[in-house]
């Protein structure tokens, strides 16, 4: 895993999250976010994510990280 962070930029406000130390962009449509990383994520990455949106679906697809939106009410 890469430990070193060259810089996060983002527009959206990411606080009180903790994201791997490989990302280099966050960004949030909806209530989707989206990692982006400067090398491939791993399993540590996407367990860090996974531990902070419980209940939530989150994939990983190399170098990118998505937390799925919440599912809509269909009532």
């Amino acid at each position: 895993m890469n430990n070193t962070v060259i810089s996060v930029r983002t527009d959206e406000d990411f606080l009180p999250y903790r994201w791997p130390a490989a990302t280099l962009d966050v960004s949030r449509i909806g209530d989707a976010w989206v990692l982006h990383a400067c090398g491939d994520f791993d399993l540590d990455d996407l367990n860090l994510v996974r531990d902070q949106f419980t209940h939530r679906r989150v994939t990983l697809d190399g170098d990118v990280i998505t937390v799925w939106p919440r599912p809509r009410d269909t009532a």
